[in-house]
């Protein structure tokens, strides 16, 4: 491919994704992998930097643009080698009027730059889109981080998990033999540490009540050691389903599936009513401490979408715990730096359970990473390196 026709292909993807995100479809990274499904003609250098078009421009438009050319546009107003691309040959885009401004250049929609910016700064939005780090868990159940330090001589110890690898941008972690045997799993350190405050180990009942695929509970199966009981649940049957061969790969044995039905989730937990040693809620949310995987992700939140979203936390909370036996500990997470979803979304839920009797107490002796934020712990990638999350830890008396 040209230069010019990789820009023409940056501008169809940001077609498909600006139109996903209207419509609430697939994510950027699918779209991209079922684009160049179908253009074979494409090697991997020209899907390398039709991916780096496409992502530069996500990340530069806070706003969802109109379409795709005006995402490449308004960067191409700020690159000149970029601009010079829009020459109009074939298959390559039409040149760019003088009058064509482009989509404008923001960190975050003006709704959601209004809530996130008294918490982070202007440093800190930024650091929400900026390229990930690539972290692994250890499963220590089969090995040791020195172990994996020796075998993948490329990793450096996580700053803050102790169970953490952090590789270069683009290593293969799937095609290595450690993946292959379950000795690591691809995991951002924010996730571990969320993990590790569950204080889960053997002998204990854990719950993982938002278990999805199953990262997290893969984390506390190794915590666990193989001892205890370890229930992960979720309302969304294909995820659940991936749990399994995971499982089987990390050689956590015994965990027990639980498909929950929306609105009536406590049904398939009844039994479990004040007894779990642990219920850990890794609550569906707005994702906004993801967008550096995710950027285009900010272009889907709506206010309506956020209101929706704390309304199934409050419920979750609720209902875990009812779960929980006395002296026993709720984990709560949002990959979200949103107070709504974080801080004020438990302490809300502190004051709703003391209005009605109940006693909860706030265990703020997390982990050393993240700053004091309400009743729990705020992690940034400005300022831990890590994803975007808020974690709180609540004893039932």
């Amino acid at each position: 491919m040209t230069p010019q026709a990789r820009a023409q292909a940056a501008i169809d993807l940001l077609d498909e994704i600006v139109a996903s995100a209207r419509d609430a479809g697939a994510a950027a990274d699918t779209l991209i992998a079922r684009y160049f499904k179908t253009r074979r003609y494409a090697g991997s250098k020209d899907r390398r930097a039709v991916r780096e078009l496409v992502y530069r421009a996500i990340r530069r438009a806070g706003e969802r643009p109109v379409d795709g050319r005006a995402a490449l546009v308004g960067l191409a107003r700020e690159d000149a080698a970029l601009a010079a691309l829009f020459d109009g040959s074939p298959h390559c885009p039409a040149p760019i009027a003088p009058d064509e401004a482009g989509s404008p250049a923001a960190a975050l929609p003006a709704w959601l730059a209004a809530k996130v910016a008294p918490i982070l700064g202007e440093t800190g939005q930024l650091a929400l889109l900026e390229r990930a780090s690539l972290d692994l868990r250890v499963n220590s159940a089969r090995t040791t981080r020195d172990a994996m330090l020796a075998a993948l001589p490329e990793a450096k110890p996580t700053a803050h998990s102790p169970v953490g690898l952090r590789l270069p941008e683009g290593t293969k972690v799937e095609a290595s033999i450690e993946w292959a045997q379950g000795l690591v799993e691809i995991q951002d350190e924010g996730s571990q540490l969320i993990s590790l405050a569950t204080r889960a180990g053997p002998g204990m009942t854990v719950l993982d009540l938002c278990a999805g695929a199953g990262g997290k509970t893969l984390a506390l199966a190794a915590m666990m050691q193989g001892g205890g009981r370890l229930i992960a649940a979720d309302t969304d049957r294909s995820r659940l389903a991936r749990l399994a061969p995971r499982a089987e790969r990390a050689g956590a044995a015994g965990i027990e599936n639980r498909l929950l039905n929306p609105n009536r989730e406590g049904d398939a937990v009844a039994d479990l009513v004040d007894g779990c040693d642990v219920v850990l809620i890794d609550a569906p949310c707005s994702g906004t401490g993801t967008w550096r995987r995710n950027p285009e992700a900010r272009w889907r939140l709506t206010p309506d979408r956020l209101a929706r979203l704390t309304a199934i936390q409050s419920h979750l909370l609720d209902i875990a715990f009812t779960l929980v036996k006395p002296g026993g500990a709720l984990v709560y997470a949002v990959c979200s730096v949103l107070d709504e979803e974080g801080a004020g979304q438990v302490q809300a839920f502190v004051d709703r359970m003391t209005r009605t009797g109940a006693r909860v107490q706030s265990d703020k002796d997390l982990f050393t990473a993240g700053a004091y934020r309400g009743p729990g712990k705020l992690l940034t990638p400005e300022m831990d390196g890590t994803d975007g999350f808020f974690v709180a830890r609540l004893i039932k008396a």
